[in-house]
């Protein structure tokens, strides 16, 4: 049940995290989203809720951790695409 509950905020942390950077709805690339989402989910997720004590435990720090996480994920990700196509 936990990993379904990882890829459901990770998917949604990687297309809020699309949209906190202005793109629109309907462009959300949810292949981008659901891998920086899983990426940032387990990375600032994990960081943000072992930090604050709270262990692999469903908390909502580690969903704050997963969006955070997702938003570095997707700033870097669109860095090196721009850089690739440039």
């Amino acid at each position: 049940m936990l990993i379904f509950a990882i890829i459901a905020i990770g998917i949604l942390a990687g297309g809020l995290a699309q949209l906190m950077f202005g793109i629109p709805w309907r462009e959300i690339k949810w292949g981008m989203a659901l891998a920086s989402g899983l990426i940032g989910s387990f990375i600032g997720g994990l960081l943000l809720s072992l930090l604050t004590g709270h262990g692999l435990e469903l908390h909502p720090t580690g969903i704050v951790g997963s969006l955070l996480g997702a938003m570095v994920v997707t700033i870097v990700w669109t860095l090196v695409a721009q850089r690739r196509t440039s």
